[in-house]
């Protein structure tokens, strides 16, 4: 037994079954809990300024910026149904290797796996939400069955790492979102707060999963892994790219005045840098994924992957 199937035999029955105690304390649901009868008040932002990141369009009004973060919001749940739908294909895949074995993960799994198909309805509801209050005209690029199986067909140490870092970036987003705003809508405050409490849980699952299945890897399987990880990150970031150009069309269509084409470019380049702050780049500088990779990886690895992300990154740290 190495090293890392050591971690894993010890931590299983106490983090598992603590995931477990934690699944039952906070277990949330959407209508009583969540939405509580309210719509969207569409005088506030969706987004906090944290997220949304839109200070350097210093050319558009705050009305413009509101709207700006309520696009986001709505692309946000749109993401977020996008992503958990994979994310709760393989969580079902692994726990097939608890079947018969260790009944206390298995049920870990099978609460993760209900709790992410709840989060899939909840952003289904938000999304019709928020498409009955806004102007026709909207699009959600990616088709979520056909990045899903993309994603699928990867490593699974490679699914998990990515996993892992979509749902500890949840936590940076949930620490934005808390902030003493009067004018971020107490709905979507919500969103991220009961999010926040149950994907806390899942973040450790996918952490001790992807443990557990690096340990079954030879160093050129995980070569390999490496290389599906960095493939998995470009793709993410592609669907930022086509998303981005298509909100900031739908901002420019439906906001009241005429942009110029310099602005249109700098309104477009605003969202991709929020959108790749949001979905990249704060789950990359969370400082427990980067431990957690490091502990891993070679030290070539991880420059294979530092180089791979450094565009996005001295994109999002532009001025």
């Amino acid at each position: 037994m190495n090293d890392a199937e050591q971690t894993v035999s010890v931590a299983r029955p106490s983090q598992y079954a603590k995931t477990i105690e934690a699944s039952k304390r906070i277990r949330w649901d959407i209508d009583k809990d969540v939405i509580r009868g309210r719509d969207f008040d569409f005088s506030k932002k969706f987004l906090p300024d944290g997220l949304a990141r839109l200070d350097q369009l210093d050319f558009l009004s705050e009305p413009d910026k509101r709207l700006l973060s309520q696009i986001q919001g709505r692309t946000y749940a749109n993401l977020f149904g996008l992503v958990e739908r994979f994310i709760n294909a393989k969580v079902l895949e692994v726990g097939r290797d608890h079947w018969l074995g260790d009944q206390v993960a298995l049920e870990a799994l099978v609460r993760f796996s209900d709790e992410e198909l709840k989060h899939q309805k909840l952003f289904r509801i938000l999304e019709q939400m928020m498409a009955a209050g806004m102007p026709f005209g909207y699009t959600f690029v990616p088709e979520p069955d056909g990045v899903a199986g993309f994603v699928l067909g990867k490593s699974t140490w490679s699914v998990l790492a990515l996993t892992c870092h979509i749902e500890l970036f949840t936590q940076k987003h949930y620490r934005e979102s808390i902030d003493a705003d009067e004018n971020l809508s107490a709905l979507w405050k919500d969103v991220f707060l009961f999010h926040w409490k149950e994907e806390s849980q899942h973040a450790i699952l996918d952490e001790l999963e992807w443990i557990r299945e690096d340990a079954k890897l030879t160093p050129q399987a995980r070569d390999q892994a490496v290389t599906d990880l960095i493939e998995l990150v470009g793709a993410v970031d592609a669907i930022l790219q086509m998303q981005s150009a298509a909100d900031a069309a739908y901002f420019t269509a439906i906001g009241g005045h005429t942009l110029s084409d310099a602005n249109q470019a700098r309104v477009k380049d605003a969202l991709l840098k929020a959108y790749r702050w949001q979905y990249i780049v704060s789950g990359v500088q969370e400082p427990h994924f980067g431990k957690t990779l490091g502990s891993l990886i070679t030290p070539a690895q991880g420059e294979r992957i530092a180089q791979a992300l450094a565009p996005v990154l001295q994109h999002v740290s532009a001025h």
